[in-house]
C-alpha cells in the first residue's frame, strides 16, 4: 500500500530552495568585471546537490515500499552532509568575511542542508518503523 510521506515532501521543498537559491538569491559573489572565483564553483556544486536531493525526494514520494524509502532517505542524508561540507570546506570561498559567499551563501546553505539531513533522518526512522510493522 502506497503511503504519503511528509518527510519526502519537506525534503523536496528544501532541496528546491537549495538548488534555486545557490544560483540566485543565496548565490556566490558577483564581480563587477564579470569574472568569478572559487565561490562560483561552490554555488554550482550546491546547485547539483539541490537537484540530486530533489530527485531523491521525488523517488521517495513515488515509492510505496518502506524498505526502499528507507534506502532513499539514507542516501539523502549522505547527500545533505556533502552539501554542508561544500561551501568553505571542500571548495574554498572568498577570504573576506564581508563577501556575499561567506556572509550569506555559506551559512544559509549549511543550515538548509542540515535541516534537509535532519528531515531525511526522521524519514529514515519512520520508514524503518513502518517496515518493522510490515514484516
Amino acid at each position: 500500500m502506497k503511503r504519503f510521506s511528509i518527510c519526502a515532501l519537506c525534503s523536496f521543498a528544501l532541496s528546491a530552495v537549495i538548488a534555486a537559491g545557490s544560483v540566485s538569491f543565496l548565490g556566490a559573489c558577483i564581480h563587477e568585471d564579470g569574472s568569478f572565483g572559487a565561490c562560483h564553483w561552490a554555488g554550482q556544486a550546491l546547485f547539483g546537490i539541490g537537484l540530486l536531493l530533489a530527485a531523491e525526494s521525488v523517488f521517495a514520494l513515488l515509492c510505496g515500499d518502506s524498505r526502499i524509502r528507507q534506502g532513499i532517505y539514507g542516501s539523502m542524508l549522505l547527500t545533505a552532509v556533502l552539501g554542508c561540507l561544500i561551501p568553505g570546506t571542500l571548495i574554498d570561498l572568498c577570504h573576506m568575511a564581508t563577501m556575499r559567499c561567506r556572509a550569506l551563501m555559506q551559512p544559509a546553505m549549511i543550515i538548509l542542508c542540515a535541516i534537509t539531513g535532519m528531515v531525511s533522518l526522521i524519514g529514515f526512522f519512520q520508514e524503518r518503523r513502518k517496515a518493522g510493522k510490515q514484516a
